[in-house]
């Protein structure tokens, strides 16, 4: 085949599965909103399950379901038969996923559901099948057709099933008032996590690392304390350790493009005043947005009186993962 040839059999896959996606949307209806109820009413977990490629997507919204607020895990209906059912309880909802609704292995499951209580919401592409009529709530995800030409690899319908587990997924999150800040929590190990985990106080430096001056101070001296400290940057600070201003790398081009003389100069009259500075308790993703936006390579960190209480740098946020 040509390239022209492959690339328009691609896009008639992909026109199917969206045809597929918008025939759901009339199902999100009374069903989808029961099956809700049912799984925010859990006291235990959301138990899927499903043969094959069912399977896998089952997995996967087990996984959306898990991360996103709503304690979830997968069953495999074969090792359920063989001792894996003793890990649902009454306490579950079973969320079964067949799209014929006759898989062997799952209609072998639905009396032994039904005898411990366990409220069932089955996902089929047959309204009328075995599944679909036990289950207390049935959601269709039939399809018109497959991408597939042969009509008979799941494509289409997987991707309908999925499309329908995020569906429940996002309509739970929501209701549970579901946070960024606890979806970080159950991503601790991830880049998102520590996004939204990291403060600046678990990565900044301060006491006998923490470059800073007083006012009076030579520019000179000013220079060999940032020399030693490696930050590109000096505080400048009163008695009382409340930051007056900032010194840095770039006030030294400027400085010198001057003319003034660095050995005579105090660093007062060149520094910049104020300049940028965070909190501790503040996000680290938050310093890395203030550096990029200002274009600095570190930031000074002040308690809530002014006090100097710490420096962070970019490699500091480089090495944390947090950019």
């Amino acid at each position: 085949m040509d390239s022209a040839t492959l690339q328009t059999l691609g896009k008639q896959a992909l026109e199917i599965e969206r045809d597929a996606l918008n025939a759901l949307m009339p199902r999100i209806d009374a069903h989808f909103a029961r099956a809700c109820e049912l799984m925010l009413a859990c006291n235990g977990r959301v138990v899927v399950t499903g043969m094959g490629k069912s399977g896998h997507i089952g997995n996967k919204i087990a996984a959306t379901l898990a991360s996103t607020g709503t304690p979830s895990f997968f069953v495999h209906p074969g090792e359920a038969s063989h001792g894996d059912l003793g890990m649902i309880t009454r306490q579950d909802v079973v969320l079964a996923i067949s799209y014929s609704g006759e898989t062997a292995e799952i209609v072998t499951l639905l009396p032994l559901f039904k005898r411990m209580a366990a409220p069932l919401i089955a996902m089929t592409g047959k309204p009328q099948s075995t599944l679909a009529t036990t289950a207390d709530v049935h959601l269709d995800v039939s399809v018109a057709k497959e991408a597939c030409p042969l009509n008979l690899a799941p494509t289409a319908s997987t991707t309908a099933t999925l499309a329908m587990g995020d569906a429940l997924a996002v309509a739970m999150l929501e209701a549970r008032g579901f946070t960024s800040e606890d979806f970080a929590l159950s991503h601790p190990g991830g880049s998102l996590g520590r996004k939204l985990l990291l403060k600046v106080g678990d990565v900044m430096h301060g006491g006998e690392r923490l470059p800073k001056v007083s006012p009076e101070t030579k520019l000179s001296d000013a220079l060999l304390e940032m020399s030693r400290k490696g930050f590109g940057l000096t505080a400048i600070v009163d008695a009382h350790n409340k930051v007056l201003g900032v010194f840095t790398d770039g006030d030294l081009r400027r400085v010198l493009d001057q003319g003034i003389d660095v050995r005579q100069a105090s660093v007062e009259q060149v520094m910049t005043r104020g300049g940028k500075t965070v909190r501790a308790d503040q996000l680290a993703a938050e310093a890395v947005a203030l550096m990029e936006k200002h274009k600095i390579t570190a930031l000074l960190i002040e308690d809530a009186a002014g006090q100097l209480q710490g420096v962070v740098h970019m490699h500091d946020l480089l090495r944390a993962g947090v950019v």
